[in-house]
């Protein structure tokens, strides 16, 4: 089925010489200015730990987005979904008082310990697990994709495609954001359209592609909700 698409930086501040003029006047930054880090790889946990210690978090959306609420609406009935990459999970919390039974994962401690202390009642929905080994304890029916594609290295994705396609039964769901940009460095890391059509056409057929006008800064104009079935 042919998808239509609509039209359509790095987790860092942008370089001085990127600012827009503003008449003189000194240009608001579109993301937070960086803390100094140590580690640099952000397939390792003490880098994303390092960053959620820090609360540099520039693609954290504070809450649940308009996009997700939308889909949940439309099903009529629960989804088992997993949340991989959930760095602070408002949306594990959300979606449990909607009864979607779900989990949300982390491989990063210190992401998953600010993730439980601000979900209170619904910190148990938080694990520390590497999403390519993980099991959930329930057939799935949805993954929800929030900034996690992106996190991830570009040597990673193919074992990211690989991975959902296991997770996902026929007919399951891979849901959520994409950013389609590419870049680069990263992380985000963004992917173009054809490019990520390569990496999961194999196994999944896109259902719907539609530009997120409500995205933090780091995403603004490259951010897509998409829904893959699995084939």
């Amino acid at each position: 089925m042919p998808i239509v698409r609509t039209p359509y930086v790095a987790f860092a501040a942008p370089r001085e010489d990127d600012r827009p003029e503003t008449g003189g006047a000194p240009a608001a930054p579109a993301t937070p200015s960086v803390p100094t880090f140590s580690h640099r790889d952000p397939s390792r946990s003490e880098f994303w730990d390092e960053r959620f210690a820090s609360a540099f978090m520039p693609w954290d959306a504070a809450g649940v987005p308009r996009a997700l609420r939308d889909f949940v609406a439309g099903e009529g009935a629960p989804r088992a979904t997993l949340i991989p990459g959930c760095g602070s999970a408002y949306e594990a919390a959300w979606l449990d008082t909607q009864g979607w039974p779900v989990r949300a994962i982390d491989f990063s401690a210190t992401a998953v310990a600010s993730a439980k202390a601000g979900l209170g009642s619904h910190a148990a929905l938080v694990e520390q697990a590497d999403f390519f080994t993980y099991t959930p304890p329930f057939a799935l029916e949805v993954v929800y994709e929030r900034a996690f594609l992106c996190a991830l290295p570009r040597t990673l994705w193919q074992d990211y495609a690989r991975r959902m396609a296991q997770l996902l039964p026929q007919g399951g769901r891979l849901a959520g954001f994409f950013f389609l940009k590419e870049t680069l460095k990263g992380p985000p890391f963004g992917i173009a359209p054809d490019a990520l059509d390569a990496l999961l056409g194999q196994d999944f057929v896109c259902e719907a592609d539609r530009l997120v006008d409500d995205s933090v800064p780091v995403f603004a104009g490259a951010e897509h909700w998409m829904i893959w079935r699995r084939r």
